[in-house]
């Protein structure tokens, strides 16, 4: 993650430019996803699946602790969302850049709370 996503006050608004998305250009899927791990203190030895779903690779963890999709080119679809949602993970996180639409980002939450209402999400 780029250092704004930590410590936003520190911004030097002349430089807002630069901070126009959060994570490393350089990096991976894998990198999030351990990032992400790390942030919500989850053990770093359980397992992780990946699973291609809709064409777009799904880090499952711990069979349904987390699930992840770290698409950036837009492909997040709420199709795509419903089939995650049937996992009924405890967490779920995609990146901001990954939904195909703002109306599918903010329709996100209540086709979670209609498929798996106890998941909490979040978006990086």
């Amino acid at each position: 993650m780029n250092e704004v996503y930590y410590s936003p006050d520190a911004l030097n608004k002349n430089d807002l430019h630069s901070f126009i998305d959060n994570i490393k250009p350089n990096s991976t899927d894998e990198d999030l996803l351990f990032q992400v791990l790390l942030d919500w203190g989850v053990d770093l030895s359980l397992p992780i699946a990946r699973k291609t779903i809709d064409d777009k690779t799904v880090f499952v963890v711990a069979n349904d602790a987390i699930v992840a999709c770290f698409d950036r080119d837009g492909g997040i679809t709420e199709t795509f969302i419903k089939e995650l949602a049937k996992i009924k993970p405890l967490r779920a996180v995609f990146c901001d850049a990954g939904f195909a639409s703002d109306s599918v980002k903010i329709n996100i939450g209540q086709i979670f709370k209609m498929l798996s209402p106890s998941t909490d999400i979040k978006t990086i």
